[in-house]
């Protein structure tokens, strides 16, 4: 029962009205900093999660999530994938064509990735014909120099359906009259909106097109690749690579996946999260901190009642368990009340964020600007049971110097000025 002892009183110091009302504030203020630190790391995180999750669904609905590529063209492109697609977790594959050139029209210029494709087998990896929003894949036919551009590439560089666009390559052509640029007139037949990066500067021809820019004759570069799980992309490109050396060891194949051509955009959201986490991790600790003033506050006007605790068998264990027990009741409440608010709020920022551009007549997100029309969020227990956890380890740490304090409080000098 004796153990019991510290909680019970440390509660009761909690709940007791104060004959200073300026403790009283400080440990409100504590209170009320923790919960808006819980609240705004859940919030923040959350539309943070939103944003990565969002910008993986829309560019791994598009992009492959695989590469299998070899030193030589490869030449019976069928072949190899079917080998592939005997793996069970690879759900379809595509022939490509890839390289970089530089498209120029009337008002400006921009360098793009192209990619060469046949429509049919591409539909089976992307659903990339399912974003057109003028044209179609379709239109793409082999010898007619169609070329499919996206939205924000083609709104910069101010195009319509069927206007004619210049492709430069990086490569020389030696004519008589001197050495030039390769170059190539296409015509413009389809447009798609993905909403992500690939909106400015993918630009997609037809397989044999690409044929005859790149000298590939009958050839293509690789084989694009869908799995199933896009989170083990990387395990699963590498079984296929083992088993593909296993039958053909003469041959060279290199492999990539997603998280290799796309890694560095999902590592800076990863970075930037785990920086402006940190950062924000500095109002729970001025909240901690406040803790401390309260609990120091807090000792200084009970050294009577410490010392007539230590006299009557209290020890200074038990004594610091008191002040424990209080600052660590105060940041519990605050971080219980903060995870509440924090939650509901991720779960509900959309709609609140809509509510006040209506109100406002505002809009947040610009569709002529930014990829994503609306405020995402993604709810995420492990960083609620994260967050909550890292700012009760702050919460009890603030407590052990102010009952440290109490403990070597002496009876006899305290009870002196008394």
């Amino acid at each position: 029962m004796i153990r019991s002892v510290p909680f019970f009183i440390g509660l009761r110091y909690l709940r007791a009205k104060r004959r200073n009302q300026f403790i009283s504030f400080v440990s409100g203020f504590s209170l009320l900093g923790m919960l808006l630190g819980v609240t705004a790391l859940i919030v923040v995180l959350s539309v943070m999660n939103g944003f990565d999750r969002e910008l993986k669904q829309r560019l791994l609905s598009v992009i492959p999530h695989g590469f299998i590529d070899t030193q030589q063209p490869l030449n019976n492109w069928q072949a190899l994938a079917k080998q592939v697609e005997q793996h069970a977790k690879v759900v379809a594959s595509a022939p490509y064509i890839e390289g970089f050139g530089l498209l120029s029209y009337e008002t400006g210029v921009q360098g793009v990735q192209l990619e060469g494709i046949l429509p049919q087998e591409q539909a089976k990896i992307s659903i990339i014909d399912e974003h057109m929003i003028a044209g179609s894949m379709e239109r793409l036919q082999a010898g007619e120099y169609g070329i499919v551009l996206g939205s924000l590439l083609v709104r910069y560089l101010r195009m319509n359906i069927g206007d004619q666009i210049t492709l430069t390559l990086p490569q020389l052509s030696i004519t008589p009259a001197g050495i030039f640029p390769r170059t190539k007139r296409f015509t413009l037949v389809g447009v798609f909106e993905v909403g992500a990066q690939v909106d400015q500067n993918l630009a997609i021809i037809h397989l044999q097109d690409a044929q005859k820019l790149y000298r590939y004759g009958s050839s293509v570069q690789g084989l694009q690749l869908k799995v199933d799980d896009i989170y083990q992309a990387a395990n699963i490109i590498r079984e296929v690579e083992n088993k593909l050396l296993v039958h053909e060891p003469q041959q060279d194949f290199a492999t990539k996946d997603w998280s290799q051509t796309q890694g560095s955009l999902f590592a800076a959201i990863k970075m930037e999260k785990t920086v402006v986490g940190t950062l924000l991790m500095i109002i729970v600790a001025v909240a901690a901190f406040n803790i401390i003033s309260s609990l120091v506050l807090m000792v200084a006007d009970k050294r009577g009642d410490i010392a007539v605790l230590r006299t009557m068998g209290l020890t200074g264990r038990e004594v610091m368990g008191i002040f424990v027990v209080q600052g660590t009741a105060v940041g519990l409440a605050g971080i219980v009340l903060g995870a509440i608010v924090g939650s509901l709020l991720a779960l509900q920022i959309a709609p609140i964020v809509s509510g006040f551009e209506q109100i406002l007549g505002l809009q947040v997100f610009d569709p002529n600007v930014y990829f994503i029309t609306e405020l995402p969020s993604h709810w995420r227990l492990s960083d609620v049971l994260l967050i909550c956890g890292l700012a009760l380890c702050l919460s009890v740490l603030a407590s052990l110097y102010p009952a440290w304090r109490a403990a070597q409080i002496q009876p006899a000098e305290a009870l002196r000025y008394e």
